[in-house]
């Protein structure tokens, strides 16, 4: 069997003008999770990445800290996240002034709840629907469990919805449609932590998920959610 490790990015720059930067926190946790890896004696036959800047400098504190050469990483955009950012700025019903942290997370599972539904307008995720991600996530799913022959491990860099998107397709069949994953996609988004592990398995039937957010390589000082 092969496998798959998905590797959500370190914790991202929240209220900065550049969202897409790692904050110094989020460093350490790639960091550290690199060296976790590095101890399991964890040595990719393969790395992938999205292709958003929280990407790359997570999996250079990975490299970093585990001892990996990056001479041939993969970047595949349709890794990406999707763009929460214009979809909570866009949402109808988001209330006037700065949000924090607490406030900006109900407003993001309010527009969420409503792009699933096809309520919220497609303009608020950067013009992607709902139904589009979950397609794109399908299809770098497909593209990556190709490289995971027997004994290789695939390194993947992302990003917390894509990944929870991989665990509903994968607990409820990726033949399902889009509409059926959402209220499973949508638990596993709210609890995925930076840096967090996710395993895969991939035998002659595909890939099974094997375990969920893992982060006991977080000290509590490290451990963020956003």
């Amino acid at each position: 069997m092969g496998r798959v490790l998905l590797v959500r990015h370190g914790q991202a720059s929240f209220g900065a003008d550049d969202y897409d930067v790692l904050s110094e926190t989020g460093w350490a946790q790639g960091r550290a999770l690199g060296t976790w890896l590095r101890d399991a004696e964890v040595s990719p036959t393969a790395v992938v990445r999205g292709d958003m800047r929280r990407h790359r400098e997570t999996l250079e504190a990975m490299a970093e800290s585990a001892g990996w050469a990056l001479d041939d990483v993969r970047v595949d955009p349709d890794w990406d996240e999707f763009d929460h950012v214009g979809l909570v700025s866009g949402f109808p019903e988001l209330p006037p002034g700065e949000l924090d942290r607490r406030a900006f997370q109900q407003v993001f599972e309010q527009a969420t709840a409503s792009w699933i539904d096809g309520a919220h307008p497609a303009e608020g995720s950067g013009g992607e629907t709902y139904a589009a991600f979950v397609d794109r996530v399908g299809d770098a799913l497909r593209r990556t469990t190709e490289l995971a022959g027997s004994g290789q491990t695939v390194v993947v860099v992302s990003s917390g919805g894509t990944i929870a998107i991989t665990a509903a397709l994968l607990v409820g069949g990726l033949d399902q449609p889009p509409s059926a994953v959402g209220a499973l996609w949508q638990r596993f988004n709210t609890v995925i932590a930076n840096s967090s592990l996710t395993r895969l398995v991939v035998g002659s039937t595909g890939a099974r998920l094997l375990t969920f957010n893992e982060h006991s390589h977080l000290p509590p000082d490290l451990l963020t959610y956003r």
